[in-house]
């Protein structure tokens, strides 16, 4: 086994022993480093904790404090690692193993003492041991997703700060477009602090964005001068966040998904297993500079737009060779495009007859950067096939967005003279539902009443009708969720998973089942629950005319409690702008239907128990993600069912009072992704029925038989 691994060592040392990449990134010592705050640095969860705390105890200055704390120190600790791991990079270099026996210990040596240089580098910059700031996935999953904004934009607005809180605001918003009306809110505080004209700031922007987004005003201007300045120093600021994303590669990693090894048996296997997963760490720098904050996928890799862009633009000042080198550099990554393809042609067309086409390359910086990119891809695929574990290399060259509106970006050039032809949009296409679109089947049950269909609501593959419950079943059911939900239950524990200004309580049915079995809750108002659920299952597979079996994937009831003293001028929402099967992508007007999504749900219902609340509308929105299309007001036996894809964005207006119940429930059709709890309260019901048929058994005389 010590050879195997051993043998895999071999594989990486032309990544481990490359210098720090040269297509960007400051020596270190070069890069300006902020004043550190006096003491050891204190860690940012336990500051986020206790900012949380404060707010919802109503101290908003101590939340303003600990919050703004805990996002410095979050801030401050990347850094920290950042310019540690570079420096421990270039002052202990690693050597190449010679031959022999033993020819590998320096190798290891200089390894070990990386290490170290590591871990006391941060030690002395944290001023206490690095494990101090170890947070849980959840308190990471909320700094990516910038949720302490969203505690901020609210404490600042009760203690009428008005700017701070348009910044805060506008911070968290960069990062959850989905937040429908977040924009509004952003707007209503700038006009209550009478800065109408005040450019927002994105806090956590990164520069090489924001270069970026400048440089497109300015080439939308035909201003293709400045636009070159923006561009080319969008690009140098890339490759510097990229050098800063690499470098936090180093130290511990946790890719659970790449477990391949199984064991920790001595230092081969330790080393090899580090180093690969380091290496696909930093092979993933590439889709995290594209992907927007919070978001697992990317929205478009950025990187060759800016070439893009800058091929154009140099041909629009004169520069024939710079364009051609850029043009050039793009088709490193699209090497099919074929307008791109006919723009080098024609650059080539126009260099003087002293220069040689064939001499004009690619742009160096990004064709050291490919070069770099293919080693370590592969790489990661011969360890991967040496070690033993399943890698498939992702396409980080997304091409959509940006190259889409007539006029903005080159797409061909006409050969025969300076005029551009119009571009090819590529856009994409409104998502598909892959099985015959019908509605209109018959409601089975007597009472039903039928509301609207799809046309009336504005979308497609909706319906909503009312009376699918009755108002004493409606009682029952509200009576029986307060004794059996728990709060945060269905949604990992958490208290307010969507918005900081409600609660939120949720019970399966086989929980309710439990509950009813035990004597806890009536036995007949759990089984009310699991009865209407397969009442509305059959609704659905029967009005949408499904050819084939409708299966539950979840079953959840659900409340959501406005929280007293948090609802002054709230415009956030109960639960953000989503779909069922798919990442939402409100900018690139698309949704990716990829993991974590649920992407197996095909249809998705809402039974509702009450309207004696305020708010809590359920909308329907176009894929933007802010222009509501329907907006459905709760109340007892209203059901509204849709089909679960990217054609049918929806959310909840926030609860301002009382509290809204509901069944929540999602539907497949395909049986291997059946709910288990679902089959669990099957075989529960099944021994109910058994039981409540024994007991009504007639006692007959075996005599009387004759």
């Amino acid at each position: 086994m010590r050879e195997r691994i051993w043998a895999q060592l071999p594989l990486l040392l032309p990544w481990l022993l490359l210098p720090p990449p040269l297509w960007g990134g400051p020596p270190d010592g070069q890069c300006p480093e902020r004043e550190p705050e006096p003491g050891p640095l204190q860690p940012f969860d336990l500051l986020y904790a206790s900012g949380v705390a404060a707010y919802y105890s109503g101290d908003y200055e101590v939340a303003v404090r600990d919050l703004e704390a805990a996002l410095r120190s979050h801030r401050r600790l990347r850094e920290i690692r950042a310019r540690c791991a570079r420096h421990c990079a270039a002052r202990r270099p690693l050597v190449p193993p010679g031959a022999g026996p033993g020819a590998e210990l320096p190798f290891f040596r200089a390894l070990l003492e990386r290490a170290r240089c590591y871990r006391s580098c941060q030690s002395q910059r944290l001023g206490g041991p690095a494990s101090r700031h170890r947070a849980s996935e959840d308190v990471r999953s909320d700094f990516q997703r910038r949720v302490p904004y969203n505690y901020l934009q609210r404490a600042y607005i009760k203690l009428n700060q008005l700017e701070k809180a348009v910044e805060a605001a506008h911070t968290f918003f960069m990062a959850n477009p989905e937040h429908m009306e977040m924009q509004q809110n952003i707007k209503n505080y700038r006009t209550m602090a009478g800065v109408e004209d005040l450019q927002l700031v994105d806090r956590d922007a990164k520069p090489h964005l924001e270069s970026y987004s400048e440089g497109v005003k300015h080439y939308e201007a035909d201003d293709f001068e400045l636009a070159i300045k923006y561009f080319e120093q969008a690009l140098r600021e890339y490759f510097n966040e990229d050098t800063e994303c690499r470098a936090l590669c180093e130290g511990p990693q946790r890719f659970e998904e790449y477990e391949y090894l199984g064991y920790k048996a001595g230092l081969y296997e330790a080393i090899a297993d580090h180093y690969v997963q380091v290496l696909v760490c930093q092979h993933e720098c590439v889709r995290e500079l594209a992907t927007r904050p919070g978001r697992l996928s990317p929205i478009e890799n950025f990187l060759p737009l800016h070439y893009d862009y800058l091929q154009f633009a140099y041909y629009r000042v004169g520069e024939y060779v710079k364009a051609l080198e850029c043009a050039k550099a793009y088709l490193l990554l699209h090497p099919d495009d074929e307008d791109v393809r006919d723009n080098v042609d024609y650059y080539e067309s126009l260099l003087d007859d002293s220069t040689d086409p064939a001499s004009i390359q690619a742009r160096e910086d990004l064709a050291m950067f490919v070069k770099h990119h293919n080693l370590e891809s592969e790489l990661i695929k011969s360890a991967a096939e040496g070690l033993g574990f399943s890698y498939t290399e992702p396409n980080y060259w997304i091409q959509y967005g940006g190259r889409q509106a007539e006029n903005q970006v080159p797409s061909g050039v006409n050969v025969e003279g300076t005029e551009v032809h119009g571009l090819s949009t590529r856009k994409k296409s409104s998502p598909k539902i892959d099985r015959d679109l019908r509605e209109g089947g018959p409601l089975l049950y007597e009472n039903i009443t039928f509301v609207y269909n799809s046309e009336q609501l504005n979308g497609t593959q909706r319906v909503l009708l009312d009376n699918v419950l009755s108002e004493e079943q409606c009682r029952e059911l509200h009576s029986v969720a307060s004794g059996i939900m728990l709060v945060g239950d269905g949604y990992r524990g958490k208290t307010s998973p969507h918005t900081p200004n409600e609660k939120f309580e949720g019970a399966t049915v086989l929980k309710a089942l439990k509950f009813g079995y035990e004597g806890r809750v009536p036995l007949k108002s759990a089984r009310l629950f699991y009865d209407i659920s397969e009442k509305a299952r059959k609704i659905v597979e029967s009005y949408f005319m499904l050819n084939s079996t409708l299966y539950f994937s979840y079953t959840h009831m659900v409340c959501r409690t406005a929280l007293s003293g948090q609802q002054d001028r709230r415009n956030d929402l109960s639960h953000p702008i989503h779909a069922d099967n798919c990442l939402l992508d409100p900018e690139a007007n698309e949704c990716w239907k990829e993991p974590p999504a649920y992407t197996f749900r095909d249809y998705s219902a809402l039974l509702y128990m009450n309207d004696d609340f305020e708010g809590g509308e359920f909308i329907f929105t176009e894929m933007d993600a802010k222009t509501v299309t329907a907006s459905i007001k709760p109340k007892c036996g209203r059901m509204i069912s849709f089909s679960s894809g990217g054609e049918n964005p929806h959310g909840v207006k926030a609860v301002t009072k009382g509290q809204r119940c509901a069944v929540a429930l999602w539907f497949t059709l395909d049986p291997l992704y059946r709910e288990l709890e679902r089959i669990q309260a099957d075989e529960v019901i099944a021994i109910l029925d058994q039981e409540q048929q024994g007991k009504h058994k007639p006692n007959i005389n075996p005599k009387d038989e004759l």
